[in-house]
């Protein structure tokens, strides 16, 4: 099986690559590798999996020298042509993307930069997959598409009428262009709502790469809404396993039928308190955090909480594991791992 995974350098698009490569699959990776955060933390996690220097070429088909069956390539979800032109040349069985400006707190000052990722590069996606047919075309939605919801935990059935941030209005713009194309081109979809990441090779821009890298400098961390706020943290290997049993049940579609996209909830289902995590994080760090408590964000949600029944029920999907033994797994990592730019510790 040929799969394309868009984002490729990103954290979960990563693992994703990894884990599909050591099953044996094949697997073309694209990545804009634009700098919301250090790059040099993209470029470290394509170096893991075998891409070399040259991925920062754009348009340049660069070979893994740690699997055969591993290229990567440096575009841009905008770049209609070289997308066009990419999937002219490949064959894909299945297309996950990855892909998209990521952050709620940075869509309140860099708008334009989520219509056109999120939405310009979602949408040549879609026209991609529609001239070149794919099994099954699997994308990136958020829990942020709940916005205000009071109503817990969120379930699929809910209402999505209240986002709290742009980056939430273009999440739930790819869910409804994704149904559209799924309805009129017979085109297999599935969103994947996914809540809190974290674990190895996490993003900085979140609280458990940020508060580590703070609480070990011994400078503060800054805790919104005097720390009254829950989030259902997610380990990296649960939400992959996840991905890949979707990957996995290609939708089955006899001619002439209606095709019926799908939208999953992907979580752990055990929402914790900020504070909490922070004490958690503090006790496998083995220093204390210094705290400024701030006022709520504005675009923030006080909490996320999945309801993953549906996604356990068509798919068997349970995640493993703790948010203990999790953190413990994450900081591990981020202790024996290095990673600088010229401010330090990324």
């Amino acid at each position: 099986m040929t799969v394309l995974i868009t984002g490729a350098a990103g954290f979960i698009g990563f693992h994703l690559a990894e884990k599909l490569l050591k099953r044996g699959d094949k697997v073309v990776g694209i990545d804009s590798i634009n700098d919301y955060y250090d790059p040099k933390l993209k470029y470290a996690r394509l170096a893991e999996s075998g891409i070399g220097a040259e991925a920062e070429k754009f348009g340049c088909e660069v070979q893994s020298t740690k699997y055969a069956d591993y290229r990567f390539f440096r575009m841009k979800l905008e770049e209609r042509d070289a997308l066009q032109k990419l999937f002219v040349t490949e064959k894909f069985d299945i297309v996950v993307n990855l892909a998209a400006q990521a952050g709620v707190r940075y869509s309140l000052e860099n708008p334009y930069a989520y219509i056109e990722s999120n939405i310009v590069g979602f949408l040549n996606l879609l026209e991609c997959v529609r001239h070149n047919p794919v099994k099954h075309f699997i994308y990136a939605s958020s829990s942020s598409v709940y916005g205000g919801n009071a109503k817990t935990p969120f379930s699929e059935e809910d209402r999505v009428d209240n986002p709290m941030s742009l980056y939430a209005v273009t999440k739930k713009s790819n869910e409804q262009m994704a149904y559209v194309y799924s309805r009129l081109y017979t085109i297999p979809t599935t969103g994947l709502r996914f809540f809190t990441v974290y674990g190895p090779w996490g993003r900085p821009d979140m609280a458990p790469m940020l508060f580590s890298k703070a609480i070990l400098a011994g400078k503060p961390i800054k805790v919104f809404n005097n720390g009254n706020l829950s989030r259902d943290f997610t380990y990296i290997d649960d939400i992959i396993e996840g991905v890949v049993r979707v990957i996995d049940g290609i939708p089955q579609i006899n001619d002439g039928e209606t095709i019926s996209p799908k939208v999953y909830n992907i979580g752990c289902g055990h929402p914790m308190s900020l504070m909490d995590f922070i004490h958690t994080l503090e006790e496998h760090l083995g220093m204390k955090a210094q705290m400024y408590m701030l006022p709520m964000q504005k675009g923030d949600v006080y909490t996320t909480y999945a309801n993953t029944t549906r996604l356990e029920h068509d798919f068997g999907y349970k995640p493993q594991i703790s948010l203990e033994e999790g953190i413990k797994k994450f900081v591990g990592w981020y202790l024996s791992n290095q990673i600088t730019d010229n401010n330090g510790r990324i």
